[in-house]
């Protein structure tokens, strides 16, 4: 099968510092691939050279066989790319609402004249895009917090209108940067059940930053394992899981 994501001998390096090196990476559609790895291992670095926020010094990167290596960040939304934050990035004033509206920015189809003058077109966008948001809402349980604003709401909330916000743009590929970070055990046990959702619903890849071990045996269909910017190994989950390199350097020793 041709990978819809494919990530070829990639090096980052931010002058003396080599944050990617040689890296390596191919993800088939509607995969689930969890990148692991010890802080600092070049985990989101991947993901932004993925986005087009930096820069691959040199190698390839394509996307459903268009070479992005070089596109511009703005981008890669209209090309069906969507991401979270290891920090959820939101607009805290802003409704739950609102900031899932602006996941849906990429499909505008009006100009500025058309939305000051507020025309039929305007306006017939504008019904749609709610609607299409009002999926989302109850597709993650939403339904409570849509006129709050986030910044009110409690961090495992923010987390998952996050994930919901990528999600709204529709997108065929969807980066998550440690989604789970600072949740408790039951909201993971939440994220791992919209993940799962998604995948059977409506089938996007996703490529996943995770240092949760527990989730990454359980959901991932491919371990994709980082070591101070190179790649230390990649395969099926119980493969890489049970690698003795693998558990040596992130692991840990005899676990």
């Amino acid at each position: 099968m041709t990978a819809v994501l494919d990530v070829a001998h990639v090096s980052l390096l931010f002058g003396g510092i080599r944050a990617l090196d040689d890296v390596s990476l191919a993800v088939e559609q509607a995969g689930l691939v969890a990148v692991v790895g010890p802080n600092g291992a070049g985990k989101t670095s991947l993901l932004n050279c993925i986005t087009g926020a930096y820069r691959a010094s040199s190698g390839r990167i394509s996307f459903q066989g268009a070479d992005i290596t070089d596109a511009p960040a703005h981008t890669a939304a209209k090309r069906g790319i969507a991401r979270t934050f290891q920090h959820n990035e939101l607009f805290p004033q802003l409704t739950t609402l609102e900031n899932l509206l602006l996941g849906r920015q990429a499909a505008l189809n009006y100009d500025l004249i058309s939305a000051g003058l507020f025309l039929k077109r305007c306006r017939s966008w504008e019904l749609e895009q709610r609607e299409k948001i009002e999926t989302v809402i109850e597709f993650f349980e939403l339904e409570a917090y849509r006129k709050h604003s986030v910044g009110d709401l409690p961090y495992g909330v923010q987390k998952i209108i996050g994930l919901a916000r990528a999600f709204a743009a529709e997108p065929l590929l969807v980066l998550l940067d440690e989604p789970s970070a600072g949740l408790n055990r039951q909201e993971k046990e939440d994220l791992a059940r919209y993940l799962l959702r998604m995948r059977h619903e409506f089938a996007p890849t996703i490529v996943w930053i995770e240092h949760d071990m527990q989730l990454v045996r359980d959901l991932a269909d491919q371990v994709f394992v980082l070591h101070y910017g190179k790649k230390l190994a990649a395969g099926s989950t119980h493969e890489v899981l049970s690698n003795p390199n693998v558990i040596e350097a992130y692991i840990g020793g005899s676990s």
